[in-house]
C-alpha cells in the first residue's frame, strides 16, 4: 500500500504543469511594486489584486500574446513583438521587468525595471493563468 501511495504521489508530481521556478508566495509580495499600474481581476470580474490601471490587467498573462489586452494602448514596440507573435511566458515576463526598453528593442510604456525576484513574480503571475 505505501508504495502504492509513494508511485501515485510521484506520478501526480510529474503531471502537474510546469511553473516559473521562482516562490509564488514571495511573487505576491513582491507584485506590490507592480500594483502602482497593473491589477489583476478575473474575467468573471473579481478583483484578485487592485492596482492601478496605468497597465493592462494582468490575469492571464502568462500564455496570452503580448500587446492583446482590448482597450488599451499598447506602445509601438510592445505592438511591433506582438506583430511578432510574441507569447509571454515565465522567461520572457521576466527579462522584459529587467529591462523593458532593450526587450523591446525599442522605447515601452514601462520605464520601470525590476532588479530582482522576477522569477517569483512570474511564478505568482503563473497561478492565475491556464
Amino acid at each position: 500500500m505505501k508504495t502504492l501511495l509513494t508511485a501515485t504521489a510521484a506520478m501526480l508530481a510529474l503531471a502537474a504543469p510546469a511553473l516559473a521556478e521562482g516562490d509564488a508566495a514571495a511573487g505576491e509580495k513582491a507584485f506590490r511594486q507592480c500594483k502602482a499600474c497593473h491589477s489583476i481581476q478575473s474575467p468573471d470580474g473579481e478583483m484578485i489584486v487592485k492596482g492601478g490601471r496605468v497597465g493592462p490587467n494582468l490575469y492571464g498573462v502568462i500564455g496570452r500574446t503580448a500587446g492583446s489586452v482590448e482597450d488599451f494602448r499598447y506602445s509601438n514596440a510592445l505592438a511591433a513583438k506582438a506583430e511578432d507573435g510574441l507569447v509571454w511566458d515565465e522567461t520572457n515576463i521576466v527579462e522584459y521587468a529587467k529591462d523593458p526598453n532593450a526587450f523591446l528593442d525599442g522605447r515601452g510604456k514601462m520605464t520601470f525595471r525590476l532588479r530582482k525576484g522576477g522569477e517569483d513574480i512570474a511564478a505568482f503571475l503563473a497561478t492565475f493563468s491556464e
